[in-house]
């Protein structure tokens, strides 16, 4: 390591990390950019700059950043909202939405000066497999129009049936100017009604096809106006979305060395481009190198971003948890440890440069990172690298990029809506407390069809306040509650040397799991048998059910043997229904207490 803190021994393993990474990200870039609504380049410049500099200033040395499904969806928000304040112009909503992008990113810098990082564990499961179901949703829907090649602003019929709205919006515009101007309507009335009868058949026309895009946009509008998406189906369109589909999951069944993603794009682009088949193109990407957007500078009003403010500290908070949770995986692969309150700032300074550039807000992205990890990257150079390639890959071949059909990248966009649903949360219902499933099903409900936002802040409310509950019904059940730490009980004298025994006392919930899943490192090498004493764990919520399942995975998985003792009624139930009782622990080894546990090892392994 040198004296900037950049490790170069490991540079022929980063440099293939990044190089893969890169290529990994570039169909994704692409295809949320234009889902976001600011255009392919803005998805491209976001994994550009984020990349870049989260992994340089980042606290996980193997981190690859860029735009992430959540962070699009929430961006879409954004970008929906002041473009419809906008009367549907990009090009005057374009400053507003960097400032606010430019704002989120120094929110997150802020969140780790403040130390948040550590906070993020507190966050419950049900919340966050909620929003990413609804997250998934929302992608799926949305994109299924762009995959059939229906366009609702390019509907001559649907446009049509938006005129009469128009034309009041556009009259009530009129009066109100009249109005700040001083000007008695009444008296002027003939002046006012002159100004109606002459509102330019364009000005109609561009204030219907804005009404059109907003009323056809969000889950709600893509199910309100699904039928006029079907009975338009452009049939070479949808013969691109699906071919890219079929080879995205096909493809993944022959190899995973060569990401399908990447696979499915050029292939579905070569056959549009050598056959010269009347596809629907991306937009056009701009050539040259990336110039810093100041003019969102000029004539900059806060009451402008006022109203999202909260949409930018909730881009932040979504960051922060989505690095982090990518930052976790990364430590496991890895065997190391990120430094979260670093992390957020790195990513916090890459947002924020990628908004000066016209990019779209990122976050650590899961399988960039894994990919990365898996092609030899080691250090943050890997994350700089993948950076500089799709740099490379925009001044080389951003008109090539320009040709590639809009069909494709919605149908890889729905692939990536399916995938990022959390099958696991969703099988688990029957089986989850009631409180929890009504949690996430609130979460995503108001997601999917009202705001990612508040739908998030009053799921963690109502977690919050369900935990309370909970806790306060178990405290007047018991005089303490033991916290997580290794303390010998009166029974355990004379144990073997090769057992372990750790001790949950407790409730282990979302707030606890973090201590739980650190086990591992407590446990002994020379440790073969470990008992889990669960008798002082009153409760355990689906977190902490599934904080237990990994450790208990990576235990086994090592060699070691695990025994549960004394689990009361609930927990042994939750174990019981998600099968880690007999699937992972067999019956056999699970006991009511520490002697028949030690006389079973005695039994078993006294030989």
């Amino acid at each position: 390591m040198n004296k900037f803190g950049f490790n170069f021994s490991h540079l022929k393993g980063d440099f293939f990390g990044g190089l893969t990474a890169g290529i990994v990200a570039l169909p994704l870039a692409l295809a949320f950019g234009v889902s976001s609504g600011l255009g392919p380049s803005a998805g491209l410049y976001g994994a550009i700059f984020v990349s870049f500099f989260a992994a340089l200033f980042g606290g996980t040395e193997t981190q690859i950043s860029g735009p992430t499904a959540p962070m699009t969806a929430v961006s879409m928000v954004v970008i929906g909202g002041i473009v419809a304040i906008n009367d549907g112009d990009i090009s005057k909503a374009l400053p507003s939405i960097l400032i606010i992008f430019l704002l989120s990113g120094l929110m997150q810098i802020c969140l780790g000066v403040i130390g948040f990082g550590k906070y993020i564990k507190y966050i419950p499961y049900p919340v966050v497999s909620g929003f990413m179901t609804a997250i998934g949703v929302i992608i799926i829907l949305t994109q299924i129009a762009p995959a059939i090649g229906y366009y609702p602003t390019e509907d001559k019929q649907f446009v049509e049936s938006f005129k009469p709205r128009a034309e009041e919006l556009i009259l009530d515009n009129i009066l109100h100017e009249e109005m700040k101007e001083g000007i008695l309507v009444l008296e002027e009335i003939t002046e006012t009604i002159q100004r109606a009868q002459n509102i330019p058949e364009e000005d109609i026309l561009k204030e219907s096809k804005a009404l059109a895009g907003s009323e056809a946009s969000g889950v709600i509008g893509s199910i309100k106006f699904l039928s006029n998406s079907l009975s338009n189906i452009n049939i070479l369109e949808l013969l691109l979305a699906l071919g890219t589909i079929i080879i995205i999951f096909g493809f993944k069944k022959i190899t995973t060395a060569i990401p399908s993603t990447l696979v499915a794009l050029v292939i579905m682009s070569g056959i549009a481009v050598l056959f010269k088949l009347d596809y629907r193109t991306i937009e056009t990407i701009p050539s040259g190198l990336p110039l810093p957007n100041f003019k969102m500078f000029y004539g900059f009003s806060f009451s402008t971003i006022a109203p999202y403010f909260f949409t930018a500290l909730t881009l932040a908070l979504l960051g922060a948890i989505d690095s982090l949770l990518t930052s976790v995986v990364a430590d496991n692969m890895t065997k190391t440890k990120h430094k979260p309150n670093k992390e957020l700032i790195g990513q916090g300074i890459g947002n924020s440069i990628g908004a000066l550039f016209g990019g779209i807000p990122g976050a650590g992205a899961t399988i960039r990172t894994v990919v990365n990890i898996n092609a030899g990257g080691k250090t943050r150079i890997s994350g700089m690298i993948a950076g500089i390639v799709l740099l490379i890959i925009l001044l080389a071949l951003g008109p090539i990029a320009s040709l590639i059909p809009a069909a494709v990248l919605a149908g890889i966009l729905i692939t990536v809506g399916i995938g990022v649903m959390d099958y696991k949360g969703l099988k688990a219902i029957p089986y989850m407390p009631r409180s929890e499933v009504a949690i996430m099903l609130i979460v995503l409900v108001l997601s999917s069809v009202w705001n990612l936002v508040y739908a998030v802040g009053i799921g963690l409310v109502i977690a919050s306040l369900m935990f309370m509950k909970q806790i306060g019904e178990l405290t007047a059940r018991q005089s303490s509650v033991a916290p997580l730490k290794e303390l010998p009980w009166d029974d355990e004298k004379n144990i073997p040397k090769n057992i372990f025994i750790k001790h949950v006392e407790g409730p282990l919930f979302f707030g606890s799991t973090s201590e739980f899943q650190q086990l591992a490192k407590q446990i002994p090498d020379d440790s073969s048998i470990i008992i889990f004493r669960l008798k002082k764990m009153p409760y355990v919520d689906q977190s902490g059910l599934y904080a237990m399942e990994d450790v208990l995975v990576d235990l086994v998985s090592s060699g070691k043997m695990v025994l549960i003792v004394g689990a009361v009624e609930q927990p042994k139930y939750m174990l019981e229904r998600i099968d880690i009782i007999p699937d992972l622990i067999p019956k056999d080894q699970v006991f009511n207490n520490l002697n028949e546990s030690l006389l079973w090892v005695k039994d078993h392994y006294s030989k």
